[in-house]
C-alpha cells in the first residue's frame, strides 16, 4: 500500500481530502500544526478525523508563526477577523487579513521532509505522496492556494530530494482544487464523513470552540451546505 501524507487542519476541506486519499487506497499519515492560530480547537478536530480515516500515524508539529504576526488568525496580531459584510475583503493587494504569510509553503516543506523519510522504507518507490486540501473556487484569495503555486512547489520538491534526484517523483495531490464547496461536501457525505467533527471558523468562541457564523470561512461553509442540500451540523453562536 502506497503511503500518503495528509495535511490535516481539522477543517472541512482537509477532512474531505483525507477521505479521497483513503478511498484511493493510500495508507494515511496525518500531519497537523499548532502554529499559534486562534482556532486551536481545530487540532482536536484533526485528531478525530485522523481516527476516522484510520491513519497509521498522526503527528502535530508545534511552530510559532504567530511570532512573526501578519495575520488576523493570530490573536496576538491585534488585527480583528473580518466579519459579516467585511468578511473576505482584502486591502490594496486583494488579499484578506486572514492570510497567514508562507503558511502552505512551510506546511508543505514539513510534509516533504516526512515524505522523504517514509519513502525510504518503500524499496524502489522511494517516495510518499502528499495531499493538501487547497481550493481555487470557494476560497478567500490566498496566493498559496493557486494551482500554479502547487505546480511550482512540486517541481522544487523533485529537484531537492533524494527521491526526486533518483527519478522517483513526489506528487502533491490537490483533489479539491477545482471543486465548489457544495461538491466537496457531497463527496464527504457519500463517504460517510460526519462534518460535525470538523472545525472551520476563523474566530471561534474561546470557551467551547463554537463557530462564529459570520467570518469568511463560516459564510463559505454555510453556503456550501445550503447549495449541497445537506443539513449543516455546525453549531453557530452568531449569524
Amino acid at each position: 500500500m502506497k503511503k500518503a501524507i495528509i495535511l490535516l487542519s481539522g477543517g472541512l476541506d482537509s477532512a474531505t481530502c483525507g477521505v479521497i486519499a483513503r478511498d484511493m487506497g493510500f495508507e494515511i499519515y496525518a500531519l497537523s500544526f499548532s502554529y499559534g492560530q486562534r482556532n486551536a480547537f481545530e487540532l482536536d478536530a484533526a485528531r478525530g478525523v485522523a481516527l476516522f480515516l484510520g491513519a497509521r500515524e498522526h503527528r502535530v508539529i508545534n511552530i510559532d508563526l504567530a511570532a512573526f504576526g501578519g495575520s488576523a488568525l493570530f490573536a496576538s496580531s491585534g488585527v480583528d477577523v473580518p466579519k459579516g459584510d467585511k468578511a473576505g475583503g482584502g486591502g490594496a493587494s486583494g488579499i484578506p487579513p486572514t492570510y497567514v504569510p508562507a503558511r502552505n509553503t512551510i506546511f508543505l516543506s514539513y510534509a516533504l521532509a516526512w515524505a522523504e523519510v517514509l519513502g525510504m522504507g518503500q524499496g524502489a518507490d522511494l517516495c510518499c505522496d502528499i495531499f493538501i486540501g487547497v481550493n481555487n473556487v470557494d476560497y478567500s484569495g490566498y496566493p498559496d492556494c493557486r494551482p500554479e503555486y502547487i505546480a511550482a512547489f512540486e517541481k522544487m520538491a523533485n529537484l531537492a530530494t533524494v527521491a526526486g534526484v533518483g527519478g522517483h517523483k513526489t506528487t502533491i495531490h490537490t483533489p479539491l482544487m477545482s471543486l465548489s464547496k457544495a461538491e466537496i461536501i457531497k463527496i464527504g457525505v457519500k463517504a460517510g464523513l460526519d462534518y460535525g467533527m470538523t472545525r472551520t471558523c476563523y474566530d471561534p468562541d474561546s470557551q467551547n470552540g463554537g463557530a462564529c457564523g459570520v467570518c469568511d470561512s463560516c459564510q463559505i461553509r454555510k453556503k456550501g451546505f445550503e447549495q449541497a442540500g445537506v443539513a449543516d451540523p455546525t453549531a453557530y453562536f452568531y449569524g
